[in-house]
């Protein structure tokens, strides 16, 4: 195995062992607490355009098996680790983490103290990255302070779908009909969504409210997807035709596309919330649940709408984690009801989605 090199945009450089394809992979480097479901991490879309850091110290140990992947792509640019392991064991795995990222040509690295990284990244914030296996670190440096940010790029127009497509169920097939807005969908969403009956057209991110509604679904998803929302003007225009139109379900960045169309603004957090262990408090019911977590950004409750309120929030900071509507059908989430990675607590939130779709469909407002 040939060496490799962690170079952080504040000059800290890190040496490890090259655990993927050889080469370059810039980005931001984030962290991510969970201790199992490195797959589904590495298939979210959400992680576009950045580079993940795994603070489990054992990654690879139950293998790799297709049918758990959240996407048709390893999404971040790279992927670091403390152990690779190459001896996994599970019945339905068929390859090494080694050799999956390997073919899919994703540069990663491990023998990396990641508990030190994620330390650093607390302390200081994310920051830009690359990791290495052709340079010096100080060449390394240089090109990282040349990188563009990743604020600012619109990292969504490389994840949303560029066509659209049937989940499954054929639209009008199943009890529902759900418009889903991709701005970086997990499948699992569509998933949840099918088992309730519903059938899901997906859209690509930028469609017109005009066309979504040309189809009278019974009601739109608004999913996660990477990046900075301040920079999806025209999706928050067109989402703000749809509120009061049809029931709206926003998951994550939907969440934070759904408060700006109501008036909310967005901040960047220092190192954003990512794992499965973030507990969240129903401001209504008072329940409290664990939820799963991949976002940098969060919602300002400051200009939201009168006729909009603060649903949830996290009880670990106290950011917003969902907001409602008193006049129309809306509902909003900052975390991932449909897990994968993470705990099964939030399912329910499909179940609300239904039975907000239910209520419009039968008459009741």
């Amino acid at each position: 195995m040939s060496d490799a090199w962690l170079v952080l945009a504040d000059g800290t450089a890190y040496r490890g062992r090259a655990a993927g394809a050889p080469g370059r992979a810039d980005g931001e480097v984030v962290f991510n607490t969970s201790m199992t479901g490195y797959q589904e991490m590495l298939t979210d879309p959400s992680y576009a355009g950045q580079l993940l850091v795994l603070t489990y110290p054992l990654i690879g140990n139950y293998g790799v098996d297709e049918r758990v992947e959240e996407s048709a792509r390893i999404q971040p640019t790279g992927l670091i680790v403390r152990q690779a392991t190459d001896q996994p064991s599970h019945l339905r795995s068929h390859q090494t983490l080694r050799e999956y990222l390997e073919a899919r040509g994703v540069v990663a690295i491990d023998g990396v103290d990641t508990r030190a990284v994620t330390r650093r990244i607390r302390r200081h914030g994310v920051m830009l990255g690359t990791i290495t296996t052709d340079e010096t670190p100080e060449q390394a440096l240089a090109r990282v302070r040349d990188l563009p940010g990743y604020d600012d790029i619109n990292w969504v127009d490389s994840v949303t779908t560029p066509r659209v497509y049937d989940w499954s169920v054929p639209l009008g097939e199943g009890r529902y009909r759900v418009a889903l807005l991709d701005g970086g969908v997990k499948r699992n969403i569509m998933r949840l969504l099918e088992r309730r009956g519903c059938s899901v057209r997906v859209f690509p991110a930028g469609t017109p409210a005009t066309e979504i509604l040309a189809l009278h679904p019974d009601g739109v998803c608004l999913s996660p997807g990477p990046g900075d929302p301040r920079l999806l003007d025209h999706m928050v225009r067109e989402v703000r035709q749809l509120i009061g139109r049809v029931p709206v379900f926003g998951i994550c960045l939907g969440h934070q596309v759904a408060a700006r169309a109501l008036g909310a603004g967005t901040f960047k957090l220092p190192f954003g919330h990512r794992g499965g262990n973030h507990p969240v408090k129903d401001l209504v019911s008072g329940h409290v649940t664990i939820t799963a977590q991949n976002h940098g950004y969060a919602v300002d409750p400051d200009g939201l709408d009168a006729s909009a309120f603060v649903s949830h929030i996290n009880l670990n900071d106290g950011t917003v984690e969902g907001i409602a509507s008193r006049t129309d059908p809306l509902m909003t989430i900052q975390y991932h009801s449909e897990a994968c990675p993470g705990p099964l607590d939030n399912e329910y939130i499909f179940d609300r989605f239904i039975e907000m779709m239910a209520a419009v469909k039968g008459g009741v407002r």
